[in-house]
């Protein structure tokens, strides 16, 4: 593989570890976190809203693809 496709690579894991970072800190802890600001009186049967089920998701699909991209910069390193 060439120089270009691990430049490629790594700035995707870049990117993906500043989301998962971001993502994170707008979970909300045992209160209400800063994702109660966006989400309002929106909320589901069970009592989780919307916007902290989208980010559960959101994060799910970010740190399987931090883990995708830590596996092949490992097996494609110098």
């Amino acid at each position: 593989m060439g120089s270009i496709f691990l430049n490629i690579l790594f700035v995707i894991h870049i990117i993906v570890c500043l989301g998962i970072i971001l993502l994170i800190l707008l979970h909300s802890g045992k209160g209400a976190g800063i994702s109660g600001l966006f989400s309002g009186m929106v909320d589901t049967f069970d009592g989780t809203g919307i916007v902290e089920k989208n980010l559960d998701r959101i994060t799910v699909i970010l740190g399987s693809i931090f883990g995708i991209t830590s596996v092949l910069l490992f097996i494609f390193q110098k």
